[in-house]
């Protein structure tokens, strides 16, 4: 069974920089899209960056610029590399993949926080 554990979250300010990990454990084939969530207190959870199965890259436009979306394949591990951090980018991030003829995996979430 494949699960997705992210890590380093925290308490920044405005203007500084944070890098979630996600590594995945178990094997899973047919990936469709593996990439990051975010969901704010009383929002819904919203896309913000995912490398598809063609090897591209996609972002939310509100964070375009900001974010960069990376992995290392020895590792198993994606990484969302966030600067200049925003009160408005404060949510829980989550990971996802999603592949052919399996549920969405999502991992349990990990706070950022991003104080003015």
């Amino acid at each position: 069974q494949v699960q997705l554990v992210e890590s380093g979250g925290g308490l920044v300010q405005a203007g500084e920089s944070l890098r979630l990990s996600c590594t995945t454990s178990g094997s899973i084939f047919n990936i469709n899209a593996m990439g990051w969530y975010r969901q704010a207190p009383g929002k819904q959870r919203e896309f913000v960056a995912a490398f598809s199965n063609r090897g591209g890259t996609n972002y939310a436009d509100s964070v375009k610029g900001r974010f960069t979306i990376s992995r290392d394949n020895t590792k198993n591990t994606i990484y969302l590399q966030m600067n200049s951090l925003k009160t408005t980018d404060t949510a829980v991030y989550y990971c996802h993949l999603s592949a052919l003829l399996n549920p969405d995996i999502w991992g349990p979430g990990t706070q950022v926080t991003v104080s003015s």
